[in-house]
C-alpha cells in the first residue's frame, strides 16, 4: 500500500464535476478520483477546517465511532474495477479490529476528520494510470498532463 495525501480538489473542465487529487506522500504520482458533490464539500470543509453548527453527515458518523469507543486507524483505496473505485476503512474497537466497505470519497471525508492514513493499493495506481475513466486518461488526453498543465490555483477552486 502507498501512503497518500490529499492534494486538493478541482473541477473537472469537461463534466464541471469534483475531482479529488491524492498524491504519493514520499514520491510524485497522484491519483484524480471524479467524485460526488456532496463528498467533496465533506472533503473541503474539514481541509478548510469549516465548522457547523451542527454535525454534518460525516461528523456525526465520527461523533457515533466516539461513543462507541471506535477509531479509525487507516483508509484503503483497494480496487478500481469497471471505472469504480473501492475503499475500506479500518475501524479499531472495544471488540478488536474490523473493516467496513466505503466509497473512497467517504472514507477519505472521515481519514481527514481522524487524521488517519490514507492508503493506495499499488494496483489502483497502475490501473488508474491505464484506464480511460478512471483518471489515466480521458478523450486522448493523459490526466498526468492535464494535471501538470493545470494552474496552482486551479486546485483552489472548490471553496466553501
Amino acid at each position: 500500500m502507498i501512503p497518500m495525501k490529499v492534494q486538493g480538489l478541482t473541477i473537472d473542465p469537461a463534466s464541471n464535476s469534483p475531482i479529488l487529487i491524492l498524491q504519493e506522500i514520499t514520491g510524485e504520482r497522484t491519483l484524480p478520483i471524479w467524485i460526488g458533490l456532496l463528498e467533496a464539500t465533506a472533503i473541503a470543509s474539514e481541509l478548510e477546517k469549516v465548522s457547523f453548527s451542527r454535525p454534518m453527515t460525516h461528523d456525526l458518523t465520527m461523533n457515533l465511532l466516539r461513543q462507541l469507543g471506535c477509531s479509525i486507524s487507516k483508509i484503503e483505496v483497494t480496487q478500481l474495477r469497471e471505472n469504480t473505485f473501492y475503499a475500506l476503512i479500518h475501524l479499531q474497537g472495544p471488540e478488536g479490529a474490523s473493516t467496513v466497505d466505503s466509497r473512497p470519497s467517504d472514507a477519505i471525508a472521515l481519514a481527514l476528520r481522524a487524521e488517519a492514513p490514507i492508503l493506495v493499493a499499488e494496483e489502483v495506481l497502475v490501473a488508474a494510470a491505464a484506464s480511460p475513466g478512471a483518471g489515466g486518461s480521458r478523450e486522448g488526453k493523459d490526466w498526468k498532463d492535464v494535471l501538470e498543465g493545470m494552474d496552482p490555483e486551479d486546485f483552489g477552486k472548490y471553496k466553501m
